[in-house]
């Protein structure tokens, strides 16, 4: 059974808020722009009004994961359709690891078996994209099982005939907003006021208060 990272959230303010739950993008190639979208989100009263909290539960795996779309992505709006997802290991230079996927471009996408690649970055796995011309878009990156859904956490748009490394992050965030899963957002505005749940470190619970006066309280343990 696979480690579980969890985000208990609970609302000391007065009023009920909409929370998301969203993750630092992972290290790509520098010249590539990252995009994220939002894991979980949902609505939560005060605490001592109606007793509720939330519970944000992601799979310590990591997924490699290819989606289209036929636009760019936007903030505010999903960043695709079809999601391909694969288990994947991180590269750590010992040469046997499963770390590298080939993107499937057709009808429909997909993702090959990963196997072992050369000289793919330690700490990361490898989408390979090949020769392809269409007018769609494709978005590849880290996939996140989420409260039991397959979510493409953070992600570039792919060119043909390219390899983009991607170095997952495991930090995490709580911010106020309504934000479906799956759902483009602009992680440096969304980051600024949010509460950060770091599980670099090994710690997979983190307790997360939004205070009466709308600060953030975070307990890792």
């Amino acid at each position: 059974m696979s480690t579980l990272l969890t985000i208990n959230i609970r609302n000391d303010e007065r009023q009920a808020h909409d929370f998301f739950v969203f993750q630092q993008p992972a290290t790509y190639p520098s010249e590539a722009m990252a995009y994220s979208n939002s894991l979980f989100s949902a609505r939560l009263g005060n605490y001592n009004d109606t007793g509720a909290t939330l519970t944000f539960r992601a799979e310590l795996r990591f997924y490699a994961g290819l989606q289209q779309s036929n636009t760019l992505p936007h903030v505010g709006n999903v960043s695709g359709d079809i999601l391909a997802t694969r288990p994947i290991d991180l590269a750590s230079g010992s040469g046997t690891e499963n770390d590298s996927t080939t993107a499937i471009i057709s009808e429909p996408i997909g993702l090959t078996q990963p196997v072992n690649g050369d000289d793919v970055k330690p700490g990361a796995f490898r989408i390979t994209t090949p020769v392809f011309s269409s007018q769609n878009y494709y978005n590849a990156g880290l996939a996140v099982n989420a409260n039991g859904q397959m979510v493409l956490s953070n992600f570039i748009v792919v060119d043909p005939a390219t390899e983009t490394d991607c170095q997952p992050v495991l930090k995490y965030f709580v911010g106020k907003g309504e934000y479906v899963p799956g759902t483009v957002i602009n992680f440096t505005h969304s980051s600024l006021n949010a509460a950060l749940c770091d599980f670099t470190g090994g710690i997979t619970t983190a307790e997360v208060a939004n205070n009466a006066d709308g600060s953030w309280t975070v307990s890792m343990g």
